[in-house]
């Protein structure tokens, strides 16, 4: 089974009716037309595919820990419950964990990033999807990588500005 990891955006009504509701959590993500907002704010979406074992190890040195707000990908938030139709979990972090999570993403930089690759010790540490040092033949790894972490680093920094909770899926 595959583990795609999605972020989406959350007004502070939409969070609190998660919390209280999480069997909702399907309709959430789901939804296109923003489930539950009375703000009438369109919300924000980015997947981020496979790639977000490889960007927690990659922001934080960790295939499971690391230093909060950088470990948000696998840790943190608040447990909003999981999908039993693709048993994915979700967590959902609050307004004000979110703008110091997107003042850490513009801090790091990418370099940082560039140091920490090393295909054979992400296949050590069995960082998924488990293909690092065997990439098809088109793609570069650690490009996409960073390419995604570029994408990662602008949608967290729009739902901060916003004033935005952020909806972490991994299913």
């Amino acid at each position: 089974m595959e583990m795609l990891c999605t972020l989406r955006s959350a007004t502070e009504g939409q969070r609190e009716a998660l919390l209280k509701a999480p069997e909702h959590l399907e309709d959430f993500l789901d939804d296109e037309e923003d489930f539950g907002d009375t703000e009438g704010t369109r919300f924000l979406e980015l997947d981020i595919g496979e790639t977000w074992h490889g960007l927690q190890y990659l922001m934080t040195g960790s295939a499971w820990e690391g230093a909060a707000p950088l470990d948000f990908l696998v840790r943190g938030g608040e447990d909003v419950g999981h999908i039993p139709s693709d048993e994915g979990t979700a967590r959902i972090f609050t307004p004000a964990q979110v703008k110091p999570l997107a003042a850490a993403l513009q801090a790091l930089s990418p370099n940082t990033l560039r140091s920490r690759f090393d295909a054979g010790k992400l296949q050590q540490l069995d960082i998924y999807p488990g293909l690092w040092d065997e990439p098809p033949d088109d793609a570069d790894p650690l490009e996409e990588l960073l390419s995604y972490f570029e994408e990662l680093r602008r949608f967290v920094g729009q739902v901060a500005q916003r004033g935005h909770a952020l909806l972490v899926h991994i299913g």
